[in-house]
């Protein structure tokens, strides 16, 4: 299927041609002035300059050279030299049937797929997500849904930070605090057989939940920060664990086992499913080779007791730092677990891009990392890219904090947002005649909704303020809004199944019926240009633009009382295809509308 967009910058690209000048000029875009025409092409006045031409003379013989195209019905010039195109309502009408007839609504393929890992969430052992790790959450499943709905073999993987320096720090931690577990956690060894094992987590289980990690964990970081000593025990603990230890093994695997079920719990909740959750643990076997090869290679240097990668580049208008691999105590640092899962990626999958939806402050180390992989050969120069994204601040402009001043923990801000989407629901005497049951899993859509669009309406590079209240309206450019549009046009064709109404042939003739298939025409479009720039902003855009067309449609067009019952079909088929395509937008969201509200 080819949409109208394209349609017409074919035959605008061929009329250039056909009057000698470059057909890159023939660029067509929606209109500036929908009220003059439907779409527009500048290019005349960049033919004219390159030509040394007049540019309206030139606009009048691309006008010419279009005379007669069967997918317009008008064209004109406008100004210096503006092209308006104007659709013909034949055209418009066949576009609405490759619409109807198509289950992807219009959504695209790229041409050219790819294998591709998107690298998001990155939650951490021992701490409970919290509305830090929100944004990288939404906007990374966003990226991996267009990529997978686009054709591209795609994985998103959580990047389970259980490794490093926070792991010995908890292993001291918890060897300080729980006296009585000392014996267990001090095992000597490197393996253990079952009866061992069991008796383990037996004793440690009951003891230490991940309410005491996420205790322990920020007064150990403090310690470690004010006292050399505390700070270079955990150093130990560190290297002792990534040597294989046992009692730090054991306890680390008790870490790790119950922070994922509390992550995947969250995540769940927020309609967010990993495919891989490989942890930084799960490179460390490749660390020894690894750095062997880097030192194969020419690329490792000795400097203060540690081993670094130098990645600055001669034309560097700034200092880039080179990358840690080994600390002066022998252990691997974050770095260097980052530089493995590449090669490991290479290994296993051999990913033709990997996505990084990571804070735009680690837009230095990834640099560095960077870097090194394509120094090391693990990856292709530009196959890593960084997709960044600023904060989510409070009302005083700073990152989003609990009134008391502390982060609020991701399932307490979704707990808030289900209590407001419950307030509103009954404000809006929506839902009260639903069972209870019902009524929750609707409350959770809302409130899912609300938190999700509130961040992909933004373009991620920015930062927005967190208003929970504006947030939760079934009113503006939110989502809740979004679902309430497609429920409602669920009603509407349910209650026309009762009638026994049919969808049929869509005929495109009333102002708002084209307007509403102009917005569905450029699905195409803004799912692509949001793939190529990791943007789901602009699906979110474009969902919000199609609610907003369908309800004036269904204002100035009724439906089941059409004048006819040609008329009825038609209209009923224009509303199945707005529904569908509002479900696939939603979709690439990570949003689901209810049936009922």
């Amino acid at each position: 299927m080819t949409d109208l967009r394209a349609t017409l910058g074919e035959a605008v690209r061929a009329a250039f041609s056909k009057v000698g000048l470059d057909d890159a000029f023939g660029r067509v875009t929606p209109s500036d002035r929908p009220d003059l025409a439907d779409f527009q092409c500048n290019g005349a006045l960049a033919a004219a300059k390159a030509a040394r031409r007049n540019p309206r003379e030139i606009a009048a013989a691309v006008v010419e050279a279009l005379a007669g195209h069967p997918a317009i019905a008008a064209v004109e010039i406008a100004g210096p030299g503006f092209v308006n195109l104007t659709v013909s309502e034949a055209a418009l009408s066949a576009r609405a049937q490759e619409l109807a007839r198509d289950d992807r609504a219009g959504a695209p393929y790229v041409p050219d797929p790819r294998r591709v890992i998107v690298d998001y969430g990155g939650p951490n052992v021992a701490k409970e997500m919290h509305v830090g790790h929100l944004r990288a959450s939404i906007i990374g499943e966003s990226i991996k849904r267009l990529h997978r709905a686009l054709g591209d073999e795609t994985l998103g993987d959580a990047h389970f930070g259980d490794w490093g320096f926070q792991m010995g720090l908890l292993i001291v931690a918890c060897h300080d605090e729980f006296e009585d577990l000392r014996p267990w956690i001090d095992l000597q060894g490197e393996a253990a057989d079952e009866p061992t094992m069991t008796r383990f987590f037996e004793a440690v289980a009951p003891r230490v939940g991940l309410a005491d990690l996420d205790r322990l964990y920020p007064m150990a970081a403090a310690r470690a920060r004010e006292e050399a000593e505390y700070r270079d025990r955990a150093r130990r603990a560190t290297a002792d664990l990534q040597r294989g230890r046992l009692g730090y093994r054991l306890l680390w695997r008790h870490f790790r086992d119950i922070t994922r079920a509390a992550l995947e719990r969250d995540f769940h909740a927020l309609g967010i499913d990993f495919d891989l959750w490989r942890g930084e643990s799960d490179v460390d076997p490749l660390i020894p080779g690894m750095v062997g090869e880097l030192r194969d290679q020419s690329l490792l240097y000795e400097d203060q007791g540690a081993q670094i990668v130098r990645v600055a580049r001669n034309d560097d208008k700034r200092d880039v730092p080179p990358l840690l691999v080994v600390s002066s105590e022998g252990s691997a640092m974050y770095g260097t677990t980052d530089l493995a899962t590449i090669l490991d990626r290479k290994q296993t999958f051999d990913p033709d891009l990997v996505l990084y939806v990571v804070d735009q402050r680690q837009a230095d180390h990834f640099e560095t990392v960077f870097r090194a992989a394509y120094l090391a050969g693990y990856a292709k120069e530009g196959s890593l890219v960084h997709i960044g994204f600023g904060t989510m601040n409070g009302a005083d402009g700073k990152p989003f904090k609990t009134r008391a001043g502390g982060v609020l923990k991701l399932r307490d801000l979704i707990e808030m947002a289900e209590d407001k989407a419950r307030q509103r629901l009954h404000e809006a005497d929506l839902g009260s005649e639903l069972p209870e049951e019902e009524f929750e899993a609707t409350a959770h859509q809302v409130a899912v909704a609300a938190l999700k669009f509130a961040d992909l309406v933004n373009f991620r590079g920015t930062s927005y303020v967190f208003d929970l209240d504006r947030f939760s309206s079934f009113e503006g450019r939110t989502g809740p809004y979004l679902l309430y549009q497609a429920v409602r046009i669920k009603s509407l064709l349910r209650k026309a199944a009762a009638e026994g109404a049919e969808a049929g042939e869509i005929r495109i003739e009333a102002p708002a019926e084209r307007d509403l298939l102009l917005v569905l025409d450029a699905y195409p479009h803004a799912l692509l240009e949001a793939y190529d720039k990791s943007a789901p902003n602009l699906i979110a855009d474009h969902v919000y633009r199609l609610a907003q067309a369908f309800s004036k449609f269904y204002a100035a067009c009724p439906v089941l009382a059409a004048p006819d019952a040609a008329a009825r079909g038609s209209r009923l088929g224009l509303s199945t295809t707005a529904l569908r395509q509002i479900e696939s937008a939603l979709d690439l969201l990570g949003l689901e509308a209810p049936e009922r509200m």
